[in-house]
């Protein structure tokens, strides 16, 4: 069984499908709604237990009236939680997502991380010890370069899901194998996919991948570069999508551009349900 270990965001997710998103002062009836643990890093840990992997979440939840709610669904769903902040009197993010009901996309709002600086929980370097593969997304900066500075000491694959820059990216890249990036990221001062892709790779990186929604996905190496085609799919909800292929990447086995391929189909299958895990039981049998 492939061991997973991600260290990032938990939210509580409070999704509404709408036919069209609110202007000023108007009110909207939506057409669904619930509700999940959010979080690029819970998302993928919930992915990568539904493929039939080991999956350990290291994130921050708190003793708040929320905490237990993300704790008990994730539980639900597989996966190992590990609270760094289990006494601290923690605002768990709440984030408010619309998706169109005509295209599948999705608008997020939410505080993300809250104002505090997460220590490494004491049994942090143990769980990773016995880690394949780490992934972090970047929240919670000093937990994240904790982990993959233990993950790399420990031997385990570490790959980082780079949505957005932010300034942790600087200190994570180094420490990595692998970024697998959302089209909007780029390096500071690099104009161009590919300029990320070269900066990536002279930082250490075995590999850098920039998804582009429903176009290719695009990879470099120290040896070149290509493309994994996405599958034609008619979308109904694209939320997750990048963290359903970031907990299948960790997932797979095999070469570099098989196991890219694999996360672009698990996401294609993610887009095709409505809500967070219904879609869960299109995933292949382990």
């Amino acid at each position: 069984m492939r061991r997973g270990v991600f260290v990032g965001l938990a939210t509580l997710d409070v999704i509404h499908r709408v036919s069209h998103r609110p202007g000023p002062d108007e009110k909207v009836t939506a057409s669904w709604q619930g509700w999940a643990a959010g979080g690029p890093a819970t998302n993928a840990a919930v992915t990568h237990a539904a493929l039939g992997g080991d999956a350990t979440l290291v994130t921050a939840l708190g003793r708040g009236h929320l905490a237990g709610l993300v704790a008990a669904e994730l539980a639900d769903h597989g996966v190992r939680v590990v609270d760094a902040t289990p006494d601290l009197d923690l605002d768990l993010a709440v984030s408010a997502i619309t998706v169109l009901e005509d295209t599948g996309e999705r608008a997020v709002v939410s505080r993300d991380a809250a104002a505090h600086r997460v220590t490494p929980p004491a049994e942090l370097a143990a769980i990773l010890d016995a880690a394949d593969t780490l992934l972090v997304d970047g929240h919670h900066p000093h937990l994240a370069v904790a982990a993959a500075d233990l993950a790399r000491r420990a031997g385990a694959e570490v790959t980082v899901d780079a949505g957005r820059w932010k300034p942790v990216f600087a200190d994570l890249m180094p420490l990595a194998d692998v970024a697998i990036c959302s089209t909007s990221f780029r390096f500071p001062d690099a104009a161009t996919a590919a300029d990320t892709a070269a900066h990536g790779l002279g930082l250490g990186l075995r590999m850098l991948a920039i998804t582009h929604g429903a176009d290719p996905v695009r990879w470099w190496n120290r040896e070149g570069s290509g493309e994994v085609p996405v599958p034609a799919v008619t979308a109904v909800d694209t939320l997750g999508a990048g963290d359903a292929l970031h907990g299948a990447w960790c997932f797979a086995e095999g070469d570099d551009p098989s196991r890219l391929a694999f996360g672009v189909d698990v996401a294609a299958r993610r887009v095709t349900r409505v809500g967070p895990r219904d879609w869960l039981s299109l995933l292949p049998p382990s």
